[in-house]
């Protein structure tokens, strides 16, 4: 069974993903967490949990990762902080996370980005631009750190159920993903090892996700 460490798991998909997960024969998650009265949660679902920050030193990231075989990086500085957590958080952050893994020798690295993080000429009409230049050079460092990384790029997150299916060809056509069929994809990616070094654009769709993933 390997033991998944969940960065940003107290978040949306992060919570859903860590459920998902216990509940799997094949993985045990570890959920990384900021602030020790989000331990409740994790206790309460009998999931295991380490309190840290990716705002830290890369020394302090790294305490956290003992007996971790997979890193799932799905953390982010959220809609409500300025461009400077954007920075320290979906950008400096997730590479921090990306030179612990190396220094513990975590090989495993499933980045969670965002549809169109390479295209710029979408960037500025998104309203959010700042966010897609993290994202973009959080991805640019981890194709170059030598981990077996995988990174996916979900569009719109929402909150509505999901059906466990999802459109890897024509992404772009569809509008959104639920955030349950993400922490889906993220649960099958990890058993793939087919999807290590490739990046994974999608939308919600009518393919499901253990076939579509084969079809990337």
């Amino acid at each position: 069974m390997k033991h998944v460490l969940i960065i940003g798991a107290n978040g949306k998909i992060g919570r859903i993903l860590s459920r998902k997960l216990k509940d799997s024969p094949d993985f045990y998650p570890v959920a990384f967490i900021r602030n020790p009265e989000q331990k409740a949660f994790f206790d309460e679902e009998g999931i295991k949990n380490r309190v840290g920050s990716i705002e830290g030193g890369t020394d302090e990231i790294a305490k956290v990762m003992h007996d971790i075989d997979a890193i799932v990086f799905t953390a982010g500085s959220g809609a409500g902080t300025g461009h400077d957590k954007t920075l320290t958080v979906d950008l400096d952050g997730a590479v921090k996370t990306m030179e612990a893994a190396k220094k513990t020798h975590v090989k495993r690295f499933v980045m969670v980005s965002a549809l169109n993080a390479d295209k710029r000429e979408y960037w500025g009409a998104s309203g959010i631009e700042p966010y897609y230049v993290a994202k973009h050079y959080a991805d640019f460092v981890l194709k170059t750190t030598g981990l077996d990384y995988t990174i996916l790029r979900p569009g719109m997150l929402l909150d509505s159920a999901g059906n466990g299916k999802i459109n890897v060809s024509y992404p772009e056509k569809e509008e959104g993903v639920p955030r349950e069929d993400v922490a889906e994809v993220i649960a099958e990616v990890l058993k793939q090892d087919s999807t290590i070094g490739k990046t994974i654009e999608f939308n919600q769709g009518k393919t499901p996700v253990g076939k579509a993933l084969t079809q990337v």
